[in-house]
């Protein structure tokens, strides 16, 4: 048979006294890390603005790997097309095949004169 002592009016008080330490404790500390969630360095608002610009970045690159695809594209082209070369060559450089003629048109001065500068 186990006898325990009576420990006294003094050993509860006692205890008493730490629960309600360790509970004003837990709660501080509760009260703590809400704090930290929401206003800390690392905090709520900056895991959202985060997020947002992650999605930002998705999209963007995306939108770059599409261009890159179209890019790609082109390049195959002008490497086996020599039609598209030829297009190119006259469009951007103004080349011209032997024998063909070429037709310039300048402005009409009497138009230019018709509109007057304004003062």
């Amino acid at each position: 048979m186990i006898i325990k002592r009576n420990r006294g009016r003094q050993w509860l008080d006692w205890q008493r006294r730490m629960v309600v330490v360790a509970q004003v404790l837990g709660v501080g500390a509760c009260v703590w890390l809400l704090v930290a969630l929401f206003f800390g360095e690392m905090g709520l608002p900056r895991y959202l603005s985060m997020r947002n610009h992650a999605g930002q970045l998705e999209h963007e690159l995306s939108a770059l790997r599409r261009e890159n695809a179209s890019l790609q594209g082109d390049i195959a082209r002008l490497q086996h097309d020599s039609a598209k070369i030829e297009q190119l060559a006259r469009e951007r450089l103004g080349y011209v095949r032997k024998g063909e003629t070429v037709y310039q048109f300048s402005p009409d001065p009497a138009k230019k004169q018709e509109h007057p500068a304004k003062p």
